[in-house]
């Protein structure tokens, strides 16, 4: 028998969850055989010498359950390291350190992320030739793996950020900037090592994967970017924010980084570095797909392309094909779903309330619909969800709608279009019990959305 709506949306959605969290997919490409590192069973790095050491460092929201999988390949006797995570995230290893360096809800670096990084930093310079390093690179790596450049303060760093964010500047322009502004980023982790070799083991959480953006590329060489921060700090009105960071850009010595094609490069002290991406946004979709069409689903599922769009757009663009899926599921007795990833942005307004890109496009499409007119038919369901368990600064993942949370809303009359306006969806969606709740995943590929109809 076919779940109720709310039942299905939580099975596709764990689905999705499910095959982007690093335990799965990591033993799925890499392996340990008689002292050498495989990828996909082929030989693929080892230490020069069989009495190496393995050291793996790193940061991001899945960086602890990549440890732990790592943990479970390599030989115990010779691994040890230091990874950094959000709070909630964290769990115990006999050989890895998983350190909590940020609070929950808070995307933001603090000192203890600074501390926790500048120990990978010296303990991947403490290597020898004949040593391997493992950086573990994962979404969320950008706050958890900080150290700023000379001249540069961590509130400034935070400052920024948070002008940004709040400007509605998406990822690309986030990470864009801080890798300007740091020692470790743009490939800065990577050129600390003194090891033989080191591959940085990548799960994406931006659209199209570009390894220079995931975590700001602590592995991967780029130009410092000096003039395109100055021109994104322009373009969102920023540049009086933190003066200390505007003046290091502005005064910045544009270090020569070659580009490394698949993110094999070898950096100036003769470590060779490999990059290999375990997967992103669209494994999770895919996922969704396959889990909704078990349910006996007609899936349509895309994957997110890099095209830049609000999370009002969003909103009203699923409410618009809902619309059509409903009549078609209506006409013809067959459910509909479809799957999307992607990652919405959010422009806070000058007097804001709380919530986050994914319970704002939820929001949205009530909004939407209830221009039309129409009411919301029984058989419909939307949701967006965050696969970090994470959206905005709120303990919720994201957020949705169905007949019951239309009902819920418009009984307590709520000012809908008036919330969407001051971006106040998560105290909207909590008292029409339309939010969703996963608490941390231990994974962090971008968000999935989903629409069910069923007639």
């Amino acid at each position: 028998m076919t779940p109720p709506l709310r039942a299905a949306a939580a099975q596709v959605t764990e689905a999705a969850i499910a095959a982007v969290r690093p335990e799965a997919l990591l033993p799925r490409r890499l392996s340990w055989r008689a002292g050498e590192l495989l990828l996909d069973g082929r030989s693929f790095a080892a230490p020069v010498r069989p009495t190496g050491r393995i050291v793996a460092v790193g940061g991001g929201k899945a960086a602890a359950g990549m440890a732990a999988a790592l943990a479970g390949i390599l030989p115990g006797t010779r691994l040890s390291g230091l990874v950094s995570v959000p709070e909630g995230g964290g769990r115990s290893l006999a050989h890895v350190e998983v350190r909590e360096t940020r609070p929950r809800a808070a995307n933001l670096p603090t000192a203890a992320v600074v501390e926790a990084t500048g120990s990978m930093r010296r303990l991947l310079g403490s290597l020898r030739p004949e040593d391997l390093a493992v950086v573990l690179v994962t979404g969320g790596g950008s706050a958890l793996l900080e150290e700023p450049a000379a001249g540069v303060e961590l509130a400034d760093v935070i400052a920024v950020t948070r002008s940004l964010s709040a400007a509605g500047a998406d990822i690309g322009e986030l990470n864009l900037v801080r890798r300007a502004v740091s020692l470790v980023k743009a490939g800065g982790l990577a050129r600390a090592c003194t090891a033989g070799r080191l591959v940085a083991v990548v799960l994406s959480d931006v659209i199209g994967d570009p390894l220079d953006l995931i975590a700001s590329g602590p592995c991967m060489p780029a130009g410092s970017g000096f003039g395109v921060a100055l021109a994104i700090l322009r373009r969102h009105a920023a540049l009086d924010v933190a003066p200390r960071l505007t003046r290091h850009l502005e005064q910045g010595i544009i270090e020569a980084h070659p580009p490394a094609p698949g993110g094999e490069w070898t950096t100036p002290s003769g470590c060779r570095v490999s990059h290999v991406l375990l997967g992103g946004n669209a494994t999770a979709v895919d996922a969704a797909a396959r889990a909704a069409a078990e349910l006996g689903y007609d899936v349509t599922a895309r994957h997110a392309d890099v095209a830049l769009e609000s999370a009002e757009a969003a909103g009203r663009r699923l409410a618009t094909e809902a619309a059509g899926l409903i009549a078609t599921a209506c006409h013809d007795g067959r459910s509909r779903a479809v799957i999307e990833g992607g990652e919405a942005v959010v422009r806070l307004p000058r007097e804001h309330g709380r919530g986050g890109r994914n319970q704002q496009t939820a929001l949205a499409t009530v909004e939407a619909w209830q221009r039309t007119g129409a009411a919301w038919p029984a058989g419909l369901l939307i949701t967006s969800v965050g696969t970090d368990g994470e959206d905005g600064p709120t303990e919720s993942a994201g957020g949705v709608v169905d007949l019951e949370v239309v009902r819920q809303l418009a009984a307590r009359g709520i000012d809908i279009g008036r919330a969407v306006a001051r971006c106040d969806a998560h105290p909207t969606l909590a008292a029409a019990g339309g939010l969703v709740v996963t608490g941390p995943t231990g994974t962090n590929v971008a968000d999935v959305r989903i629409i069910l109809a069923r007639p």
